[in-house]
């Protein structure tokens, strides 16, 4: 009833390793998430999905990921019910019920719960914030962005940021300020309603972008490397009891260069990056800080219930060295090791788009095996703190009952005093696959409400049942580099399931299944079971491109026009560009002419066409490098018509035309294929302005066009795009990557 129901607030970080708060045994400095795990509870035994949208589509459903359509990630759908990307109706979400029961709920920050053609102005909108039961909503809808020049939804349409990076913008800085005017918000209005916030950050997941004075506070502090760093964070989790003082931490892979075998170079570079992490950590505590002090000013934190956990492990998609672009490393292209440490000092500022090397990750995931992606335990069991004053005894102990994201939602509703509903909006209800782990809150010593649980990402396999754990050795074909140098198998057939007890072994370390066939072929058998029952089935290793791949239920025209003025509009909802295009524009110049004509991206990959000086310019910024076509015509004052065609070339890349009034003006070459996504994080194509950061330096945004751009017409060839890409050789790119 009004009054006796405590406020909620979800801090949901990402990619975040188990071992990076200072309360969970880092050295990084987070005092005010240290402050809530001393006033709270910490759980040294919580677990996720392995990857960001399928956790977040668990814990505000309380239902496992595949039984919500959520298998993978919102990018890749299949046609398969349980990666069909699309949250059904009868999963209704936490927050669609808090809202029925007397709640106002709001959300800041990264959602990664829309299908991806379903990310633009023209909606759907049932599968954005405001369709799922938030009233107020201000964040980004996909994977990631860039935390100084972000793609940002406020409810159901696009913002531009409040400024630019250059007058100290930064996301995380973003979302407190819109976070806290919201609680303000409501709770001036002498409302005697609870509130749900969840608040979920872009940090930590790359880029790693921070302030350089929370960067330097961190300058030498990472450069005995990762082995000797993971060895005293160990060491403090044993000092908190967050790790069992007879444990022990899984052993560094082969696949983890050992950091005495680097070169100077090598060391200097992943150090920094490391440095880079650290500052962005810690610069979001202090943004949480932030939160935290102003519901202390209004006394309402001691009232509400906070959760503090991370979507899956950390990340080990910057490669072996990371990266200054990691767009090259994600686009299966040769390391940037050299470039990047030509750039060191760019790192995490406006010109980067980086991401640590995977040692820190796995260093990051202390004690446990691999990161981001697999079920073994560096994927799965990340951190969680709980905090509540007025609910939560023994304050600053650890709990190490075993729970799991699906647990959340229903120790919420118990919390609250809500009973799941049999009906929302006249459509009946799936049950909840979550248990309430309230009793924790009272006890440490209390038993776990949850006893089992399976695990499935992109064909890793694991099943938990009363303190028993087997886990696959599967490795999927992509990314390449994962692919080659983790050893494992690569065949549902040849898997081997590796047996583990976790009460007698808490990393995960040594395999038990030749002592114990019969506890294999038991829990095997639930997983089968378990997979069934949640639509895991069937599986698919694939990564970003995978069998069944769902396609648009709407296929882009062949042919667009784009008037100034608009929203920008998603890459997600455009044609690939990679099998050819023609850009035509009609405009009324200015002399001498000049402006954006149409852009896309910025100078971390994308592409823009624009006037300099009175000639048309075309250039592409892709996997590093830069190419440019400029015009041999220099624009009068006056009407025109503008045209770039791109072909592609068979074998690699494609050439390039500009053409000026009906007349050929340049011509070029691209050496390599366009991309299949540009910028999962940018909010699209703009038309006779630009925004953020530009694609190359030969402007500065709005560089708003002189004159008028009457329209732009993006064309492209009937059925240009296969059904999916075929799988990229990786013998030739693993070579280049790999450590010599």
């Amino acid at each position: 009833m009004p009054g006796s129901q405590p406020n909620v607030i979800i801090i949901l970080f990402d990619d975040l390793g188990y071992g990076q708060f200072g309360c969970f045994g880092s050295d990084i400095s987070t005092p005010n998430l240290d402050a809530l795990a001393e006033g709270g509870a910490r759980y040294n035994r919580f677990h996720v999905t392995g990857l960001c949208s399928p956790t977040r589509a668990s814990l505000l459903t309380g239902r496992n990921h595949h039984r919500v359509g959520m298998g993978q990630l919102t990018e890749s759908p299949q046609t398969s019910p349980g990666y069909s990307a699309h949250v059904p109706a009868s999963a209704g979400t936490l927050a669609q019920v808090l809202r029925n029961n007397g709640y106002n709920t709001m959300a800041v920050g990264k959602w990664h719960l829309t299908p991806r053609w379903e990310r633009s102005a023209r909606g759907p909108f049932d599968r954005w914030p405001l369709g799922m039961g938030f009233e107020r909503f201000y964040g980004f809808l996909g994977a990631e962005t860039n935390h100084w020049a972000p793609d940002l939804v406020s409810d159901n349409g696009p913002v531009a940021p409040p400024k630019g990076p250059e007058e100290g913008y930064h996301l995380t800085e973003d979302l407190t300020d819109k976070a806290i005017r919201l609680i303000q918000d409501q709770q001036q209005t002498g409302t005697d309603k609870p509130f749900f916030m969840y608040y979920a950050l872009g940090a930590m997941h790359a880029p790693h972008h921070a302030p350089r004075e929370w960067i330097d506070r961190y300058r030498g502090q990472f450069d005995e490397g990762w082995d000797a760093w993971r060895e005293k964070l160990a060491e403090r989790q044993k000092e908190l009891g967050i790790m069992p003082a007879d444990a022990e931490p899984s052993p560094r892979p082969e696949w983890v260069t050992p950091w005495a075998d680097m070169s100077p170079d090598e060391q200097r570079l992943c150090a920094r990056s490391m440095e880079v992490y650290a500052g962005f950590l810690s610069h979001t505590d202090e943004q949480i800080g932030r939160l935290t002090r102003f519901l202390d000013e209004l006394d309402i934190l001691d009232d509400t219930l906070v959760f503090v956990m991370s979507d899956n492990g950390a990340s080990p998609e910057g490669g072996l060295f990371g990266s200054n672009n990691y767009h090259q490393v994600a686009g299966n292209h040769e390391r940037d090791e050299q470039e990047t440490l030509e750039r060191i000092d760019e790192l995490g500022g406006f010109k980067s788009y980086n991401h640590y090397a995977w040692g820190w990750a796995w260093a990051g995931n202390t004690p446990f095996r691999l990161w981001k992606k697999f079920t073994w335990l560096g994927g799965t069991r990340t951190s969680l703190i709980a905090h509540w004053p007025n609910g939560i005894a023994e304050p600053g102990s650890v709990r190490d009952q075993f729970c799991h994201v699906i647990d959340v939602m229903p120790t919420v509703l118990d919390v609250a005093g809500v009973t799941a509903p049999a009906e929302i909006n006249g459509v009946t209800q799936m049950d909840l696959d979550g248990t309430s782990f309230r009793e924790s809150f009272a006890a440490r010593e209390a038993p776990s409400a949850r006893t089992s649980q399976y695990f499935e990402m992109v064909g890793s396999r694991a099943m938990y049942c009363d303190g028993w754990k087997v886990t696959t050795n599967h490795v999927g074909p992509t990314p390449p580099l994962e692919n080659q140098l983790i050893p494992g198998s690569g065949s549902y057939d040849t898997d081997h399931w590796a047996l583990f007890d976790l009460n007698e072994d808490f990393a995960e370390t040594t395999d038990l299944s030749d002592k114990h066939p019969e506890i294999v072929t038991r829990l095997v058998n639930m997983w089968w079971t378990e997979a069934g029952r949640n639509n895991v089935l069937p599986l698919d290793d694939g990564w970003l491109f995978r069998r069944n791949r769902r396609q648009a239920p709407q296929l882009p025209p062949r042919r667009w026009v784009f008037r100034p003025g608009g929203s920008p509009v998603s890459e997600f909802v455009l044609p690939p560009l990679r099998f050819g295009f023609t850009l035509t524009a009609t405009v009324t110049a200015d002399e001498p002419a000049s402006g954006i004509l149409a852009t896309f991206a910025d100078w971390n990959q994308g592409w823009s066409w624009y006037v300099l000086d009175g000639r048309p310019v075309f250039v592409v910024k892709i996997f590093g490098r830069l190419y440019r076509f400029p015009a041999e015509t220099v624009l009068s004052g006056g009407e025109h018509t503008l045209a770039v065609d791109y072909r592609p070339v068979k074998g690699s890349g494609g050439t390039v035309a500009l053409n000026v009034d009906g007349k050929p003006s340049g011509e070029g070459q691209i050496a390599e294929d366009l991309p299949w996504f540009w910028q999962m994080g940018h909010p699209g194509l703009i038309v006779a302005r630009d925004q953020g950061f530009p694609v190359c330096a030969d402007y500065t945004p709005p560089f708003e066009f002189a004159g008028r751009v009457h329209t732009v017409v993006l064309e492209v060839p009937d059925g240009a795009a296969p059904s999916r890409p075929k799988a990229p050789a990786a013998g030739a790119f693993t070579q280049a990557l790999r450590h010599e």
